[in-house]
C-alpha cells in the first residue's frame, strides 16, 4: 500500500476555483510524512502544494474538501499501471 502525505494548495499558487473549493491534495511520501512537513511538493494531480505532515490523508479524503483527482489516484493500486 502506498503512503500519502497531505498537501494544501498554497494561496499564492492557486490556478483555478477548483483548488479553492478542494484545496487538499495527496503527495506520494517516499519517506515518513512527518519529514515532509512544511515542504513544497508536487501532488499526484500535478498541483504545487505545501505538505502538512501532521494530517492523515485517509481522514482528509473522508472529512474534508479533497481534490477529486488525488482521491481517485490514491485509491488505485498503482498510479502507473500499463494497459
Amino acid at each position: 500500500m502506498d503512503t500519502y502525505a497531505v498537501g494544501f494548495a498554497r494561496p499564492d499558487r492557486w490556478k483555478a476555483d477548483a483548488e479553492q473549493t478542494a484545496p487538499w491534495h495527496a503527495v506520494e511520501a517516499h519517506r515518513p510524512p512527518g519529514e515532509l512537513d512544511g515542504e513544497i511538493e508536487l501532488a499526484v494531480c500535478g498541483a504545487i502544494v505545501q505538505v502538512w505532515g501532521s494530517q492523515d490523508w485517509g481522514r482528509v479524503v473522508i472529512g474534508r474538501r479533497a481534490c477529486q483527482v488525488c482521491r481517485q489516484a490514491s485509491a488505485s493500486p498503482s498510479l502507473s499501471r500499463a494497459g
